[in-house]
């Protein structure tokens, strides 16, 4: 303990960006305020809510509110938190305001930048808050078709889940970055709204020669879609499914690209056929619509990102899921479970 207490921990902000989450804030934010390792700075955006989360946060004064005008969305919402930080913090972490972190959470996540000095992100283990002996997510996984889901998701916590190893990308649920990564790969990106934008973020610092680790130590107790209509909402069905085509376009390599266009088109047809069979036709036909609307400005942005590429082909090949793809997961990209409206 006396050795514990004589380090000199890397300073680092934690941004929670809320929307209507005065139900899970209290919880969310005494289980940070109890760590191990106090964040150096703790940054919440509200997203305009109309509930009481305002009151509620002015509670704290360790925490510093940033309060909106109006519904910045997930990406724009941490991208002014980002910039709010202090200059003093090396690293970034993320929290949604459904993740209730365990003590040691953050004090995991430093402990693995000390050990694995190669990798600049770092995912927490998260486990459902209802039962803490389900996995909520274990990492995000990539597929070569362009479909995302969280590894682990709903299956029971083994000793698979409890080992440290190499994601694709973290779940921005609860995460920690590098701040000079985020900076260089330009944050979030703000036309994604909300849903896979952590996953496009975790996709362009792979290209740019960032790695990221699993650390299973780092836990957070996470409820998804706590603040919004449910995974199967039209919400989140449109906006993870538009984003679904605007990850591919924009971070998949030329070869691969080419390669796997045609089962990327294949999945997207399925999966509307899928969600149309499920009476959500119609906002599936205006994801896909609004994802062709976006290409153009997607493929701009892809020149710029294949561009300054450092990682190779065959890491991201290597890295990607390329098992045979159950109709289940066409419904993953609305998955993405986080406080984010």
């Amino acid at each position: 303990m006396n050795d514990q207490m004589n380090v000199i921990w890397p300073k680092v902000t934690v941004i929670i960006v809320n929307w209507n989450g005065e139900r899970f804030l209290d919880r969310c934010i005494s289980a940070l305020l109890a760590q191990t390792v106090v964040p150096h700075e703790i940054l919440l955006v509200d997203n305009a809510s109309s509930d009481g989360s305002l009151d509620l946060v002015r509670r704290f004064p360790a925490v510093r509110l940033l309060a909106q005008d109006r519904n910045l969305g997930f990406a724009r919402g941490n991208n002014l938190a980002i910039e709010e930080a202090t200059a003093e913090s090396e690293w970034i972490a993320l929290l949604n305001p459904d993740a209730f972190v365990e003590p040691r959470w953050l004090e995991a996540l430093l402990l693995a930048t000390r050990d694995y000095p190669a990798f600049e992100i770092f995912g927490s283990k998260l486990v459902a808050a209802a039962d803490p002996a389900i996995l909520d997510g274990a990492g995000d996984a990539y597929h070569v078709s362009g479909l995302v889901w969280r590894r682990g998701h709903g299956a029971p916590v083994t000793s698979v889940s409890e080992q440290e190893r190499e994601a694709f990308s973290p779940c921005a649920a609860a995460a920690l970055y590098r701040r000079s990564a985020l900076v260089e790969a330009g944050g979030f990106d703000e036309d994604f709204f909300c849903y896979l934008e952590d996953l496009d973020l975790g996709f362009r610092l792979r290209l740019a020669g960032y790695r990221c680790l699993y650390v299973p130590a780092s836990v957070a107790h996470h409820v998804g879609s706590g603040t919004t209509s449910g995974q199967h909402s039209d919400f989140a069905v449109y906006h993870g499914h538009r984003n679904l085509v605007w990850t591919y376009v924009k971070n998949m390599p030329w070869v691969l690209f080419w390669a796997f266009l045609p089962l990327h088109l294949a999945m997207n047809l399925v999966a509307l056929m899928v969600f149309s069979c499920r009476g959500q036709g119609r906002t599936m036909l205006r994801a896909k619509r609004d994802a062709l609307r976006g290409i153009p400005k997607m493929w701009w942005k892809r020149r710029s990102i294949q561009s300054s590429r450092i990682t190779t082909v065959r890491e991201i090949w290597r890295l990607m899921d390329k098992s045979i793809i159950p109709i289940g997961r066409i419904n993953i990209c609305n998955h993405r479970n986080k406080c984010r409206r």
